[in-house]
């Protein structure tokens, strides 16, 4: 609710999430201070009170709080004191809510196809691996032997390699844990393997509370989100581990209270809008020497605990967030009527 001056005199719960600002500390404030650029939306508000009546703005594009944000509103008179109400209705809550419900269907079918290659490579290695020591008992010479050994020895490893990757997707095993012992952990393992010229900044919240995750999935998810980060930038670069707080969060379409936000950013040159949609998926990489499993493996394992991870991209900023609810999801009061 805005009086004649067009500024704040009530924000219900939906607004202080939206606007990134909590009712006590925007009473009193002009609009203009919460929305960038403000001229349209005191445009609409201006002709509301000039007018009585009621006007509707759709998409408006607007940095509202520390989002960039498209947003519909609405403006209607309020008979008493000459004040007015203002809606404003996020449309990308619904289409964030359809694309990560698209994230998990697509997690879990990358969830088998994983679980089938992991089998498919596995079964070929044992006969592979039995032939080259029937040979070895054959070869006259220890020279020649080597070579064997080398097969044993290679095929052992991708056994091995196979199943730490069944293994990573098993049940988690949560514990208590402040989620800036993964990122640090992280952090030395990403600085111990960086260039030089490549720079690591914290930007952490420390004011976080204890979340209860697996630590072994979670340092392996983050792990695989920093190399990959690392990869983009190459011998010259910038990353950045961040650490937020979002309250009244969807994940998937399931509400939660607060969840905890574990990001990676880097100013490499950005995924290739080709790739975007099929990111996640197994064996799809922007690059001649991946793999196309680590960003699999990372949703995979992030899912396993109640979380999810979504990305933004663009040249020069790629951010990839890991999203962890600290409580089991509720229903979510934007779907019964609650408008910000």
């Amino acid at each position: 609710m805005l009086d004649a001056a067009l500024s704040l005199e009530y924000l219900n719960p939906a607004a202080e999430n939206l606007l990134g600002v909590s009712a006590r500390q925007a009473l009193g404030r002009p609009l203009r201070d919460l929305v960038h650029p403000p001229d349209e939306l005191i445009r609409l508000c201006r002709r509301t009170l000039d007018s009585g009546l009621t006007f509707s703005l759709r998409e408006l594009a607007a940095r509202i709080g520390d989002r960039e944000l498209i947003v519909d509103c609405r403006a209607a008179p309020l008979d008493a004191d000459g004040g007015l109400l203002l809606e404003l209705f996020d449309t990308e809550h619904d289409r964030r809510i359809k694309r990560e419900v698209g994230l998990l269907a697509q997690q879990q079918l990358s969830r088998r196809i994983i679980r089938q290659l992991a089998h498919e490579v596995k079964n070929p290695l044992g006969g592979l691996r039995g032939a080259a020591q029937l040979l070895e008992r054959q070869l006259p010479d220890a020279e020649q032997k080597a070579y064997t050994q080398v097969i044993i020895d290679e095929a052992d490893r991708l056994a091995a390699l196979v199943d730490g990757i069944l293994r990573a997707g098993g049940q988690p095993r949560p514990e208590p844990i402040n989620i800036h012992q993964i990122t640090e952990h992280v952090a030395s393992l990403i600085s111990a393997e960086k260039p030089e010229r490549v720079q690591l900044t914290r930007d952490y919240d420390p004011s976080l509370p204890t979340i209860t995750i697996d630590r072994g999935q979670m340092i392996q998810a983050f792990l695989n989100l920093a190399q990959n980060a690392l990869q983009s930038v190459g011998e010259e670069g910038h990353l950045v581990f961040r650490t937020r707080a979002l309250s009244n969060y969807t994940i998937g379409g399931e509400y939660h209270r607060l969840v905890l936000s574990v990001e990676v950013e880097d100013d490499g040159p950005g995924i290739p809008e080709d790739l975007q949609e099929t990111i996640f998926y197994p064996l799809v990489t922007g690059r001649t020497t991946g793999t196309g499993l680590g960003l699999t493996i990372a949703q995979d394992l992030v899912s396993r605990n109640g979380g999810l991870i979504e990305f933004t991209s663009r040249p020069g900023r790629t951010s990839f967030q890991m999203r962890l609810p600290l409580e089991p999801p509720k229903s979510d009061p934007n779907r019964n009527g609650g408008t910000p």
